[in-house]
């Protein structure tokens, strides 16, 4: 039974058994990273889903322990107008990783299949022409080398509804709160068929859509993290022992602390 509609849910993890084992999976993150950098595998990870589903909670907890020089967040505004001009993959190629990089987008070119399509961004014909070529563009992609793996998050109609009312009770999250977020609900029948047709036609298996159930966001990172490192033939690295060199014996005259220009310290 899909996740997009009503299922029984299993029990939120506890906070001291989540966060022990996040910390793990995030170590495990930064092996693999280091694996990426030496070996010089190029890694692709997208992120796409449901309004509300918590992409960007997912993505953070991916990202956040590793390098941010061999691992970076993409995360595309709206195309400008020379970039409506280009041929629709053009402004994506730009942010494929070098050899040793990861990168996440956070939405990626899927846009063309979901949001530009539901509401009305491109036309059919753009649209066809997107399903029938993305599989291509991403053959071309793995043929080269770089690996590339697609997430989609998912949530019930229930918990998007409940999330959209936090955000717009929360000040902190008032921001997350869009215009097209007002048309989710509205459009879930639009969206469902959407996604349904976008895996039809590019999940492949070069790069097969993997989906998460994130109606609860603990469980959805965690088990998106570990789904991750499976399918990365990483190995731990191994260090070499460092002597750490001595403090010098005399200390050089520094500049007074009066002349420094410390902030202000109120706690």
């Amino acid at each position: 039974m899909s996740t997009e509609t009503e299922r029984e849910q299993p029990r939120k993890p506890k906070r001291k058994a989540y966060e022990a084992e996040l910390e793990r999976l995030q170590l495990e993150l930064v092996h693999m990273l280091e694996w990426i950098r030496v070996t010089g595998h190029r890694l692709v990870v997208v992120f796409e889903g449901r309004d509300a589903a918590g992409k960007g909670g997912t993505i953070r907890r991916v990202v956040d322990p590793l390098n941010p020089r061999y691992c970076r967040v993409v995360a595309l505004p709206k195309p400008t107008d020379r970039e409506s001009s280009q041929w629709y993959f053009q402004r994506y190629v730009e942010h494929l990783p070098a050899a040793g990089e990861m990168v996440v987008f956070d939405r990626s070119w899927y846009n063309r299949a979901g949001v530009e399509r539901v509401m009305g961004f491109c036309t059919d014909e753009e649209y066809w022409e997107f399903l029938r070529t993305a599989p291509k563009f991403e053959r071309m992609l793995t043929a080269s080398g770089i690996q590339i793996v697609k997430y989609w998050i998912t949530v019930s109609a229930s918990t998007q509804a409940k999330r959209f009312e936090d955000r717009l009770d929360d000040p902190a999250k008032r921001w997350k709160f869009s215009p097209i977020d007002v048309a989710a609900q509205s459009k879930w029948n639009e969206y469902s068929r959407a996604k349904d047709l976008m895996f039809e036609h590019t999940s492949i298996p070069e790069a097969p859509w993997w989906e998460v159930d994130g109606n609860i966001k603990r469980r959805a990172r965690l088990n998106a993290i570990t789904h991750l490192l499976s399918l990365v033939d990483y190995e731990p690295p191994e260090y070499p022992e460092i002597d750490l060199p001595k403090a010098p014996d005399k200390r050089i005259q520094r500049l007074p602390a009066e002349r420094r220009n410390y902030i202000p310290e109120p706690w």
